[in-house]
């Protein structure tokens, strides 16, 4: 084994170039023409489809799927499209495994479901591919809707008021738009600038126009917008990461999982990123496997995922959690961390084991960690905001907040959880509401 993968602390260049370059390939390779012509016969094309329920946008998965079959992809996009504008990304990233695939005929009867995810990315990537964007800015209303946070909240948000004519203000507090689809989510899932691409194709629509390094309560305030605009949509995420509370956890070495995976996704060059030898991550969900499968590929010898609870209560999938197997992560539950030992840096973190409640059982042991990434939660950030239910803003069904005026979705608002496509689909129900509301 090469020295440099042995040798401890944080350090680049663990593995060759071209290791690393083929580690981050794409998860799931677009099918071809032939390709999804048979995936699609294997649709039953069922009438009052479980996927089409089960899926947080309400696509018509057998109308597309249907669609593809007859040799118009094309049209199959814009039945996606039209329920869910990021349908690109969502094809990548949604946990298809335990929303459509999972209650899909074939998949009850067989155990191998249609691929509905792929099948969505050959539809919407065929016609994207082409330049084509398939809606149209209606007639001007003259009514002006700020929308906060370019993430999937605020783009299907602002896409969904631009057609209906109103101009969109779109404001974002980092320098490219896109949210958790251009910084959070694993290389690996999101190939090619896919994120930045969907954004530009998604702003063909018009009437949107964009303010990056504008931060709510940094530059512009709650209030200000409200009385500059006739609606405004809270869409900014969550900014803060929960910390680990035990003692040491200031040390160096111990970071967020969230900007690490940030730093990678905008790195021109994987090789030159440093890791550690000892990676230890600290959580449960789709971001402690995205951190933890992305220091592996990146050469780390021994990645550990450490959480609280059993595995069956781990927020990320079992198709996450077997892929993190693959590639050689070890996954140990009902762990709580209670100290981070090192002189300055961070050399093991210390653990104890708990029962199904959280109760310490007074049984401990400690791991060998030069990196350690707290991948436990985010919380909400800034003042004068809505009220809140518990961290989150409170809404209702439709998005509005305590405030006239203000409708908020995706993270920072209450229910839903926490993935991609309910984020869409709340920015989407939100815009239709405001338009309801502001036309009477």
């Amino acid at each position: 084994m090469d020295a440099k993968a042995l040798a401890p602390g944080i350090q680049p260049g663990r593995l060759d170039k071209a290791v690393i370059e083929a580690g981050f390939a794409d998860l799931h390779p677009r099918l071809d023409d032939h390709e999804a012509l048979v995936a699609a016969d294997r649709c039953y094309f069922c009438h009052d489809a479980p996927c089409t329920t089960a899926c947080p946008t309400e696509i018509d998965i057998p109308l597309f799927i249907r669609q593809i079959a007859t040799g118009t992809p094309e049209a199959a996009a814009k039945t996606i499209l039209s329920q869910n504008i990021l349908g690109g990304m969502c094809a990548r990233v949604c946990p298809t495994e335990t929303l459509c695939e999972e209650v899909c005929v074939r998949e009850t009867a067989e155990g191998k479901p249609v691929e509905i995810g792929r099948l969505q990315r050959y539809a919407t990537d065929t016609l994207m591919a082409e330049g084509v964007h398939p809606f149209e800015h209606d007639a001007p209303t003259g009514k002006r809707i700020a929308v906060v946070g370019a993430g999937p909240a605020g783009l299907s948000c602002a896409h969904r008021l631009a057609m209906m004519g109103h101009d969109v203000v779109l404001i974002d507090a980092r320098a490219k738009p896109g949210g958790l689809n251009e910084y959070g989510i694993a290389a690996y899932k999101s190939t090619e600038g896919f994120a930045a691409r969907e954004v530009e194709w998604l702003m063909q629509i018009g009437g949107i126009t964009l303010q990056s390094g504008v931060a709510l309560g940094r530059d512009v305030t709650l209030e200000a917008l409200r009385e500059e605009y006739d609606a405004v949509f809270l869409g900014m995420g969550l900014g803060g990461v929960n910390a680990l509370g035990v003692a040491g956890d200031d040390k160096q070495g111990v970071d967020d999982a969230v900007e690490f995976i940030a730093e990678l996704r905008q790195a021109s060059d994987l090789a030159a990123l440093p890791v550690g030898r000892d990676v230890v991550v600290i959580g449960g969900g789709m971001t402690a496997v995205d951190a933890a499968v992305q220091a592996k590929l990146l050469g780390a010898l021994n990645v550990t995922i450490v959480y609280r609870r059993s595995r069956e209560r781990m927020a990320a999938s079992v198709y996450e959690q077997e892929l993190a197997a693959a590639k050689g992560v070890r996954i140990i539950c009902s762990a709580s961390p209670v100290a981070v030992h090192g002189n300055g840096a961070v050399r093991e973190i210390e653990f104890e084991f708990t029962g199904d409640d959280l109760t310490p059982t007074g049984e401990r042991f400690r791991l060998p960690a030069d990196q350690v990434f707290r991948a436990i939660g985010q919380t909400l950030r800034g003042d004068g905001l809505p009220e809140l239910d518990g961290r989150k803003i409170a809404v209702d069904g439709t998005g509005r907040t305590s405030l006239p005026g203000i409708w908020a979705g995706g993270d920072c608002a209450s229910g839903g959880d926490d993935l991609t496509v309910t984020a869409v689909a709340e920015g989407r129900d939100a815009a239709e509401d405001i338009h309801a509301s502001l036309m009477g």
